[in-house]
C-alpha cells in the first residue's frame, strides 16, 4: 500500500508506505530530489536497515526517523510502516514550538531507534489506521487532517524517544535544548565551520561549558559530533557520488586534500581512496 497526499498550491507532499515490498531510498541517485523525511516502524521481526551504506540492527516493534538527505533501504520492506513528509508539508524547523524535535528526534549521525512497549503499539496501530481512513477520505479538510496526524505522530514519538533518552528531570531542562540546538547548528554549517568555538559563540556559551553539558547528557563531545557529521557526508559523497576526492575536500570545507586524506582516516580507518574502492585482498568494505 502506497498512500500519498499533495498540496497543489505548496508542493507539500505526505506519504504512508505498509506492506511495500520495494520502499527504499537512494537520496543520491533516483530519489535525490524528493527530500522526505522519514519515519519507520518495523512490526515485523528484527531485520537490518542499512542508512547511508552502513548496516544497522531494526529490532522488531521499533520505530527509526531519518533525515531527507539519508540513503537508507530494508531487509524486509514488507514489515514496515513508513511515513514520509517534506518541509513544504510540514517544516519541523519552522515548528519547533509545536513539536520540540529539531536536532534530536531526526540526526545524520545518532540513528534513533525507538523501543515501542505494549501501550505505544496499540497507540501507533491507531494512529496509522486513522491515517489510512483519512488518506482514504477526499473532502476539503484532508490536508489538515492530516497534518494534525502527522504532528501528533512527531509528537508522540518524540516523548517517547525523550523517556528512553535521559531521566524526566532533566528533560525538561533548558540545558536539552541547547544540545538540540548545537546539533541543529551543526547540520546547517558543518561544511565550512569545524571548530566548537563557532558553535559555542552562536549559542552564547563557552567551548567547556558546551562540554560539560554534553557529558551531562551522556552524549558524544561537541567535537566529536561534528567531525562525525563531516565523515558521514564524506562517506555518502565517496559511496553515492562520482566527485572527485579533490572536489569532496573541498566541499566539505577542508583547503588541502592530505589533511582531508587524514581526517577520513583517523575517522573511518582507511583512506577515501579505499574507501571507494577496497582492495581485493582487504576485508573492509563500505
Amino acid at each position: 500500500m502506497r498512500l500519498k497526499l499533495t498540496a497543489e498550491n505548496t508542493g507539500g507532499e505526505l506519504l504512508l508506505f505498509k506492506d511495500e515490498a520495494a520502499f527504499d531510498r537512494l537520496f543520491f541517485s533516483k530519489d535525490r530530489f524528493n527530500k522526505y523525511f522519514t519515519i519507520a516502524w518495523n512490526r515485523a521481526e528484527s531485520q537490518t536497515v542499512t542508512i547511508d551504506g552502513t548496516e544497522y540492527d531494526f529490532p522488531a516493534n521499533t520505530l527509526l526517523t531519518l533525515l531527507f538527505n539519508q540513503s537508507f533501504s530494508f531487509e524486509n520492506s514488507s514489515g514496515i510502516i513508513a511515513w514520509q513528509f517534506n518541509r513544504e508539508f510540514y517544516c519541523i524547523i519552522d515548528h519547533d514550538s509545536e513539536v520540540s524535535c529539531v536536532g534530536f528526534l531526526f540526526s545524520s549521525t545518532d540513528h534513533l531507534f525507538v523501543k515501542l512497549n505494549d501501550l505505544a503499539l496499540q497507540k501507533l496501530q491507531l494512529l496509522s489506521d486513522v491515517f489510512i481512513e483519512e488518506f482514504n477520505t477526499s473532502d476539503n479538510i484532508q490536508n489538515e487532517m492530516l497534518l494534525v496526524l502527522l504532528k501528533r505522530l512527531i509528537i508522540y514519538i518524540t516523548r517517547l524517544a525523550r523517556s528512553g533518552f535521559t531521566p524526566v528531570a532533566k528533560i525538561q531542562d533548558e540545558r536539552f535544548h541547547i544540545i538540540r540546538k548545537f546539533n541543529l547548528l551543526v547540520e546547517k554549517n558543518f561544511k565550512s565551520e569545524h571548530s566548537v568555538s563557532f558553535y559555542a559563540d552562536q549559542l552564547c556559551k563557552a567551548p567547556k561549558t558546551l562540554s560539560n553539558l554534553f557529558a551531562i547528557f551522556n552524549q558524544k563531545t561537541p567535537s566529536q559530533i561534528i567531525q562525525d557529521r563531516i565523515t558521514v557526508e564524506a562517506k555518502r559523497l565517496l559511496c553515492y557520488t562520482d566527485r572527485s576526492i579533490k572536489h569532496i575536500t573541498f566541499e566539505l570545507g577542508f583547503e588541502d586534500v592530505s589533511y582531508f586524506s587524514n581526517f577520513f582516516k583517523k575517522n573511518t580507518g582507511v583512506s577515501p581512496s579505499d574507501f571507494r574502492n577496497p582492495p581485493a585482498n582487504s576485508k573492509e568494505g563500505k
